[in-house]
């Protein structure tokens, strides 16, 4: 694997996280650089840690995972953007920091990261085994925690103006991502 397709790898496994951060930004009311430090290791960390867990586990455990990763991806940001709907409806007028407890953040990080882990998985096989996996999942991180860093930010300036419209879309979004995910995987649809 050269250095252009790792890129290219980390930036497809960082769009997930980018979008969920978008979302994360919309529900929150005045940006902090804790805020995008947050998500930005959340995601990264996640991101990351799942491909390399699935090259010390290699290609046994990818046949228990792969059956149910899009129904657990589907569930959590499911969970997450009826959530995020509630809380556009609230009748709350107050601006928040938005949740960036560890509850939430942990299951919008595994909701986001279950494909890397899949990805790591041919890692440990014999082909690979030139592969530098801690340059790989460093490079999988980085770029995550930047792209996830960036999308809370762009979601804030959003949000702040359109507050309860952008939660309401953000909620959308998640939900659709979720389904997304299940369709694919169901072979409904190709994207």
């Amino acid at each position: 694997m050269g250095i252009g397709e790792l890129i290219i790898l980390s930036i497809g496994l960082a769009m997930d996280a980018f979008a969920v951060s978008i979302c994360k930004g919309l529900a929150t009311g005045k940006v902090k650089i804790n805020h995008m430090l947050l998500a930005g290791l959340w995601f990264g960390g996640f991101q990351a840690g799942m491909p390399f867990i699935g090259y010390l586990l290699g290609s046994s455990f990818a046949q228990y995972i792969t059956p149910y990763d899009h129904w657990i991806a589907f569930g959590l940001l499911g969970f997450l953007g009826i959530k995020m709907l509630k809380d556009a409806f609230s009748h709350e007028e107050e601006a928040s920091d938005g949740d960036f407890g560890f509850k939430t953040m942990l299951l919008m990080a595994v909701a986001t990261s279950i494909d890397a882990l899949i990805v790591g998985v041919p890692f440990a096989s014999p082909d690979m085994a030139n592969i530098n996996i801690g340059f790989v999942v460093g490079t999988i991180g980085v770029i995550t925690f930047v792209f996830s860093a960036i999308g809370i930010k762009i979601g804030a300036v959003f949000g702040t103006r359109y507050r309860q419209k952008a939660q309401f879309v953000g909620g959308v979004i998640l939900i659709i991502m979720g389904t997304k995910i299940l369709l694919e995987h169901l072979n409904v649809i190709n994207f």
